[in-house]
């Protein structure tokens, strides 16, 4: 199977530990200005995973078929740890069948996988 690689949106923390490494892009060092259309663009021509706060990647999502493919992270507004302890507890499972769906929410309870 291929590797994700994932482009992870200006609104989710800079250099988080866990998106490090070469399948990692972060937008803020692309362009901080990045409209929501050119993020769109450059992950599908990429073939790039959004990973983002924004429900408005979801939708596109859902009008569109992969690439790109959107970890839509919905858990809110948490304290650095709680949110690394949350998304820690599910990232290998996303990374591992991202690329199986057109998304993946995640919520503070669950983790939903849309086809």
């Amino acid at each position: 199977m291929a590797v994700a690689k994932f482009l992870i949106d200006a609104n989710l923390p800079y250099r988080f530990s866990l998106w490090s490494g070469e399948n990692f892009q972060y937008v803020m060092d692309i362009n901080e200005r990045m409209t929501d259309s050119e993020i769109w663009s450059y992950a599908r021509s990429n073939e790039w995973v959004v990973v983002t706060k924004d429900a408005d990647f979801s939708h596109l999502a859902m009008l569109s078929v992969p690439p790109p493919w959107v970890v839509h992270i919905c858990l809110g507004n948490l304290k650095m740890r709680e949110f690394h302890q949350r998304i820690s507890s599910q990232w290998r499972w996303i990374e591992d069948h991202i690329l199986e769906f057109r998304m993946i929410r995640v919520f503070n309870d669950r983790v939903e996988a849309i086809g």
